[in-house]
């Protein structure tokens, strides 16, 4: 069986407004004790390869939001991924396989790791959107400047080509 190659992916996070936040839910207090904080990162397109290199999955339209909010009186921070993934000509020989988060500071050192879980990924050749969220420690705001998203191996089936009528 064909196998996709663990591979990591980076997403830089840079301050931003908090603007364009309303379908995560954010909260964003007029006033109060603390402004909403936002940073941002973007990643056009990764490509997870098979063993032997060809494109086993594709990735596309990587948004990150690392946000510090306070709600219900507390403060918060919380990283949201949202992506679309691409099963290209393959599918997962059993429940798809997931994704790691790993947010770092500017030294490299990691300030927190999660599951991001398995791919929403039912049918081959088709894009699906997917989103996941990791809460992070307060004083990781701060120092955050780099998302790397580790797509984790799967062993895939390959799935013929459409045939056109």
């Amino acid at each position: 069986m064909p196998t996709l190659q663990a591979t990591p992916f980076v997403l830089e996070l840079k301050d931003a407004k908090p603007v364009g936040l309303a379908d995560l839910g954010v909260p964003l207090p007029a006033d109060g004790p603390e402004p909403t904080r936002v940073k941002k990162g973007r990643l056009a397109e990764a490509m997870q390869p098979l063993e032997d290199g060809r494109i086993g999955r594709r990735y596309q339209n990587l948004r990150a939001h690392l946000l510090r909010a306070v709600e219900g009186g507390e403060p918060a921070v919380t990283l949201v991924l949202a992506f679309e993934v691409f099963g290209d000509d393959n599918a997962p020989t059993g429940r798809p396989s997931g994704i790691t988060l790993r947010v770092r500071d500017a030294d490299g050192t990691v300030l927190a790791e999660g599951d991001g879980g398995p791919l929403f990924l039912p049918w081959a050749s088709f894009w699906y959107e997917n989103r996941c969220a990791l809460k992070l420690p307060l004083t990781a705001f701060d120092a955050a400047c780099r998302l790397e998203v580790l797509a984790a191996a799967d062993t895939v089936r390959p799935v013929p080509a459409a045939v056109a009528a």
